[in-house]
């Protein structure tokens, strides 16, 4: 399979993803709004919520996938690819906010000695919603690992936060009638829950930005491919790395035999290169010094 084509491929798989998500999520956002209305449930009217935000996030996601697939120009010669961290990192200050009014209102709601009563159409919405929301985080975290797309594995984590909030809140239902607190409690725990899957979605889009240190296998990966294709012992080092989405950028040093003529210096660099970008589809800077 051509580039181009593996390119429109993840292409598709995350509009999918992201298409699927708005659509799944505005069902459940009115269901659990519904139930929350109709018991007066905080935890239940902000985990409704929760789900919407889901839905923008998934739209975040698809102006991300649709920006970073542009091609290069003169202004970004390494493509548009880091647009899906950018949009990994709104979605994770969306969480933040989201988060952050769910702790204050269910602080509120303990203060004023708020209780709820819940019925069975509550249970049924949130059964319901932990089984879809969870089915919508596998899907998301697959379509991650086939694209390598950051921003689908924040809307995975945007789902299975949202699926373990409804399940604390469905243990909740059950112990509702025996302790006055649980509602607002419940909407504490959603909270904390909100904001580590904020924390790491905005890790997930922050580090490739600042500068990733390359993984032990990368590194056995390009000593060997050195190796082989110059059949010298190259001693590869000071290895950098920088991602543009699919486009990924790496400089490298390597040391040759003394004497080795610059034709031939450079003869083996542009192999070794040419051998990275084959196997490793990564496209790499040879800088080359006297052993």
């Amino acid at each position: 399979m051509t580039p181009q084509k593996i390119n429109n491929s993840k292409k598709t798989i995350a509009y999918l993803q992201g298409w699927l998500s708005i659509a799944v999520n505005g069902l459940l956002f009115a269901l659990k709004y519904w139930a929350g209305f109709v018991t007066g449930s905080l935890a239940l009217m902000a985990d409704a919520w929760h789900t919407l935000s889901d839905s923008l996030s998934s739209i975040i996601v698809l102006i991300g996938t649709k920006i970073s697939s542009k091609p290069p120009d003169k202004k970004h010669p390494f493509g548009h690819g880091r647009a899906e961290l950018i949009a990994a990192i709104i979605i994770g200050v969306i969480l933040g906010l989201i988060g952050f009014e769910f702790a204050r209102d269910s602080i509120a709601r303990l203060v004023n000695h708020e209780s709820v009563a819940f019925g069975p159409f509550a249970v049924w919405v949130t059964v319901i919603s932990v089984f879809i929301k969870e089915s919508l985080a596998q899907f998301s975290f697959w379509a991650s690992k086939k694209t390598g797309n950051p921003s689908l594995k924040a809307d995975g984590w945007h789902h299975r936060s949202d699926a373990i909030s409804s399940l604390i809140i469905l243990a909740g239902i059950f112990a509702g009638e025996y302790f006055w607190w649980i509602d607002g409690v419940l909407g504490l725990i959603v909270s904390l829950l909100i904001f580590y899957a904020a924390y790491e979605t905005i890790k997930e889009g922050t580090d490739p930005l600042l500068g990733e240190t390359p993984e032990d296998e990368l590194l056995k990966n390009l000593k060997q491919i050195a190796k082989k294709s110059s059949g010298l012992n190259t001693h590869v080092h000071h290895v950098h790395m920088h991602r543009y989405g699919d486009h990924i950028e790496l400089t490298m040093h390597i040391k040759l035999p003394r004497h080795t003529t610059l034709e031939n210096a450079h003869q083996i660099a542009d192999d070794i290169e040419t051998e990275i970008a084959r196997k490793l589809n990564i496209e790499a800077t040879i800088h080359m010094e006297p052993l």
